[in-house]
């Protein structure tokens, strides 16, 4: 559905994206993640055909973004950060003025208003003017905007935004739900957000690409955790011998335990073979478990790794 080969921006001599590629599949929910003026932004506005890439290629649903940008927008929903919205409209005004310039049929308009307006939750604010909404209400009647021409790609920027918790359940299920005809892209600060609804994670860093990964990969490392009564002096030879085991590091200690963290290539399988050559030592093992990575972890020590791009890119928005 999206293919993206070595996309590249330049803001002067500012690299904003550098030589970025990835491939998304119809149906799939992705989470792009990275710190300011990681170029996450700048790559969202050239999915979008706002912003043209100084070098590289997308396609949408086939179709090459640089010959066919006005067909490829067609297939595009948008949700930009920091929504605009006309404030002196009511609620129904606003998603009749993007029917009209998304083209839609006038036959066809009501019945897309009201599937955006239920599907967002919206019905009690309709005729509310948008000066008068909540942040969160103007959130929803953002997503609304992009929903509204049934797209087949949905770019949602930080759509949580404002929501209270039972309105960003109520997001994750309507994502769940889009995602069903759709492919959903969910930039997002919050974490969690990403683990809820995320089948998959790109993390930006210095303009790179720097993890391409499942989310169930995410948390999986090749370490397995031991816990043992012994000193590393007596403890780490034995570890370090068996068979598998690159490495046998201690990890912490106090006065009784001692942690220790055995490099394999496959922690959850090589835990009996660990159990059984402590047992045959006669050691007490008080512990054994796979090491367990989070998402907030590992976007740390990416987002560590790199430096910070000096300028981020201006952050403009629009509807497509």
């Amino acid at each position: 559905m999206i293919e993206v080969r070595n996309l590249s921006r330049s803001y002067g001599t500012l690299k904003a994206v550098s030589e970025v590629s990835f491939d998304i599949g119809h149906g799939e929910i992705v989470g792009l993640l990275g710190h300011n003026g990681a170029g996450k932004t700048t790559i969202m506005k050239m999915l979008t055909g706002y912003l043209e890439p100084s070098g590289g290629t997308i396609r949408i649903d086939g179709l090459a973004l640089a010959e066919h940008r006005r067909e490829v927008q067609r297939r595009v929903g948008y949700l930009p950060e920091n929504c605009p919205l006309y404030p002196e409209m009511t609620v129904l005004d606003s998603l009749q003025y993007q029917a009209v310039l998304h083209g839609l049929p006038t036959g066809e308009r009501p019945a897309a208003i009201r599937r955006a307006v239920e599907r967002t939750a919206l019905e009690a604010k309709a005729s509310a003017q948008v000066a008068t909404l909540s942040r969160g209400y103007r959130q929803r009647l953002g997503v609304a905007l992009a929903i509204l021409h049934s797209p087949k790609i949905l770019i949602l920027d930080e759509p949580t935004n404002g929501l209270d918790p039972t309105q960003i359940q109520h997001m994750r299920e309507l994502i769940q739900e889009l995602a069903r005809d759709a492919t959903v892209i969910v930039s997002t600060h919050i974490l969690q957000e990403v683990e809820a609804v995320c089948q998959r994670v790109l993390i930006m860093s210095g303009g790179r690409l720097a993890l391409d990964s499942d989310l169930n990969a995410v948390g999986r490392s090749p370490r397995l955790l031991v816990t043992l009564d012994r000193p590393a002096a007596e403890a780490q030879p034995l570890l370090a011998a068996i068979p598998g085991v690159s490495a046998a590091t201690l990890l912490d200690s106090d006065s009784a335990y001692h942690r220790f963290a055995l490099t394999l290539p496959d922690a959850q399988t090589a835990a009996p073979g660990v159990a059984r050559a402590v047992a045959e030592r006669g050691w007490d093992l008080f512990a054994l478990e796979p090491e367990r990575r989070d998402l907030e972890a590992l976007f740390r020590a990416i987002s560590e790794s790199a430096p910070l791009n000096p300028i981020a890119a201006p952050k403009e928005a629009a509807h497509v």
